[in-house]
């Protein structure tokens, strides 16, 4: 029965003048016009850039909500409606928050604002005490540079030290500062840490889900933002804090290794120890109150599928992509344009994000359709257009927190961003699709995937680079996945990689390679049918990451 079902598919494709795709049924409806046509649209230049809160975007939710009616998709936004209102506060905080230290007998607390900084979304009132401190040196896990900070070191649940603005020689911040200015995420994310605390200097701008990140009183007057959120303000975030020299001297006051000789190694940028600050515990007690001043919307699209097997169709596998971009610029005298201005394009005003993230958008239609009219897995399929992921992961950040159906019912998130072009333009590259995170919370979902190319009539390179937790581009936090991911659902991120084109006006559709696209849209629906078939959801084992290995 299902090798006439799969063999249908594919003379149906030959017919219609399609690529024969092996494995899962419905794959061969996913067409090379179809995508043309949709992204033909959804780059244009009426749509204006598609910016998060403009007419633009509109266009293209109602675009692709006509769409989903047609295919017999099931609207799963806000009741009865493939649209989910994404509401973005801005917030002023006021912040009471302090940490307390003891060190042997002796205590100090030190209040946000003197001594330590907290971030301004520190997130839900709670007071908790970590026993165990663990200075990791630079804080640091770099392969490519052979420098790994937290070899042989397990942190979790503890609270992670580390210091060095300028990091350890062959390290260097004009090569890796997303990796720096992420170490205390990758101690908190990755390593499982309670908290991390650097040096003053030392905590990226941005948090999940937050705009803007300025010190306690910092603001720029009563109605000024201290910063944007999608996400509930009553969430529980580890704290990542930055401190003063007080601080970190009374912390190292007991141990063999005093601040002022750490200190000296990292400004000689020699090597630092690692070590467990012993009889040190420290007290965090978060208290924030927070005001929103201004409240804006925008719009996530929203569809379900239902699965066929009346026991697993409660569950999802969840398809993604963002449909914004960064819009357009007015051409005002000194106004500023949204992104990078091509120097033989200093007359187009419009940022169409044809790969960034059209290809994705119109990927993920082709998805919606393949399912919606070929024949239904066990699980049901989600699938969400996220808005504002220009802008902080905005549309996915929102949907975590007030998902459509339950988190906990979803088994896997698949997501796609900039799958229509080849790594900087690279005609070797025509074949290859980077995966990243799909083996770091799951490792069966990362070999269903390598399953699921192997059975593609034309297997795609699997390349793994963009996975390793040092990846100069830091691309495993900047995509929509990533707010699945820290909910613990399992994740892959698929991408084609960027491009000269990247944030700029010259991301057009000319440029995408349609045939590419279609095989990696291939792909992610082979993916997502066998796990839609499985009779369980993926093991999430969090034995990953694959740094930095291929598979050619």
């Amino acid at each position: 029965m299902m090798r006439r079902r799969i063999g249908a598919c594919v003379l149906a494709g030959l017919l219609a003048g399609l690529a024969p795709v092996a494995g899962a049924p419905g794959a061969a409806s996913i067409s090379v016009d179809d995508l043309k046509t949709w992204l033909t649209y959804i780059a244009s230049d009426e749509l204006q850039g598609r910016d998060t809160y403009s007419a633009g975007l509109g266009l293209a939710a109602g675009y692709i909500q006509e769409h989903l009616r047609r295919f017999g998709a099931e609207p799963d936004g806000d009741p009865g409606q493939y649209l989910q209102a994404v509401r973005v506060l801005g917030v002023k905080a006021t912040s009471r928050s302090s940490v307390t230290v003891k060190v042997g007998t002796e205590t100090r607390t030190f209040k946000d604002g003197e001594g330590v900084t907290f971030p301004r979304n520190a997130g839900a009132t709670r007071t908790f005490t970590v026993d165990r401190v663990e200075f990791a040196g630079y804080g640091l896990d770099v392969p490519a540079a052979n420098h790994m900070d937290y070899r042989g070191k397990d942190v979790t649940d503890a609270v992670v030290i580390f210091l060095g603005a300028s990091g350890p020689r062959g390290v260097e911040r004009s090569t890796y500062g997303r990796v720096f200015a992420g170490r205390n995420r990758y101690a908190t994310d990755q390593k499982r840490a309670a908290a991390s605390i650097g040096p003053e200097g030392s905590v990226a701008g941005r948090g999940r889900g937050a705009g803007a990140d300025r010190g306690p009183g910092r603001g720029r007057g009563a109605s000024t933002p201290d910063f944007t959120t999608a996400q509930r303000l009553d969430r529980q975030a580890a704290p990542s804090l930055t401190a003063s020299d007080a601080f970190f001297t009374f912390l190292f006051s007991r141990s063999n290794a005093k601040y002022e000789d750490l200190t000296r190694m990292a400004k000689a940028r020699g090597a630092l120890p690692s070590f467990r600050l012993d009889g040190v515990s420290i007290t965090f007690d978060i208290d924030v109150s927070y005001e929103v001043v201004r409240t804006q919307l925008t719009h996530n699209v929203v569809a379900v599928i239902e699965g066929g097997d009346p026991r697993l169709k409660h569950t999802y596998v969840a398809f993604g992509a963002h449909y914004d971009h960064v819009g357009y610029s007015d051409g005002q005298p000194g106004g500023r344009p949204p992104g990078r201005v091509a120097s033989d394009a200093s007359a187009d005003r419009i940022w169409n994000g044809a790969d960034d993230d059209g290809s994705g958008t119109v990927a993920l239609m082709a998805l919606a359709k393949a399912f919606a009219e070929g024949p239904r897995p066990k699980r049901s399929l989600l699938f969400v257009w996220h808005a504002g992921e220009e802008r902080g992961l905005l549309g996915s950040r929102y949907f975590a927190d007030y998902p459509t159906v339950p988190m906990e019912n979803i088994v896997a998130q698949l997501n796609v961003d900039m799958i229509g072009r080849n790594r900087d333009d690279k005609p070797e590259e025509s074949n290859t699709v980077y995966l990243v995170g799909s083996d770091r919370i799951s490792s069966e979902l990362h070999e269903i995937n390598r399953e699921a190319n192997r059975a593609l009539v034309s297997p795609l390179t699997l390349d793994y680079e963009m996975n390793d937790p040092a990846d100069l581009e830091q691309l495993y936090y900047r995509s929509d996945h990533d707010s699945y991911a820290a909910t613990g659902i399992p994740v892959i991120f698929f991408t084609s990689g960027l491009h000269a084109d990247y944030h700029a006006n010259t991301d057009e559709v000319s440029k995408i390679e349609f045939e590419k696209l279609a095989s990696i849209t291939r792909l992610v629906y082979e993916t997502g049918w066998r796990v839609a078939n499985l009779d369980h959801a993926p093991a999430r084992d969090n034995k990953g990451p694959r740094a930095g290995r291929e598979t050619r």
